[in-house]
């Protein structure tokens, strides 16, 4: 299930991040990413502020992504080794949220609903071109479900979240 999408304003959000590129399918490496950064965050005492999410930072499905896997955080922090700091700039973002399994054509089919729904509504994305690789300002997946403690999969949900032009 997909649900409408809508255009919603948000603060900037501060958060902490494993910085990775990868191949499609990716789903196995996030788990141990997301570990090491909690992990870092309770060895500072530092709570988590939202739900784990990747940031999009290139989209070319046809070479690695770059991705950043973090949690939200209240306010910055310095990195330190792998983990790297950053926040989503505040803006107006076209938002939808998807329910369903992370892995298989849900999230893609959920990706091209929200970027065909801003095509349809005139709705232009912050991205930018460099040596002729797509950089986004801040495309998003947040993960509001933890499968832990939500067995079946067709209950977890995921909002995807991108900041517009």
């Amino acid at each position: 299930m997909i649900t409408k999408p809508r255009l919603e304003h948000r603060h900037e959000i501060h958060y902490v991040a494993i910085r990775t590129q990868v191949a499609i399918p990716f789903g196995a490496v996030l788990p141990p990413l997301w570990g090491e950064v909690f992990a870092w965050l309770g060895s500072k005492g530092i709570t988590p502020a939202g739900a784990p999410v990747i940031r999009y930072l290139t989209t070319d499905m046809a070479r690695k992504l770059d991705l950043e896997v973090g949690i939200p955080i209240a306010s910055a922090v310095p990195g330190e080794g792998r983990i790297s700091t950053g926040s989503f700039p505040a803006g107006q973002y076209a938002v939808l949220v998807y329910s369903g399994p992370y892995e298989g054509s849900g999230l893609v089919n959920a990706n091209a609903a929200l970027i065909a729904w801003a095509k349809d509504n005139h709705i232009a994305f912050q991205k930018s071109s460099k040596d002729g690789v797509e950089w986004w300002g801040a495309r998003l997946e947040n993960y509001i479900t933890d499968p832990a403690a939500e067995p079946d999969p067709q209950k977890w949900q995921t909002e995807l979240a991108f900041l517009t032009a």
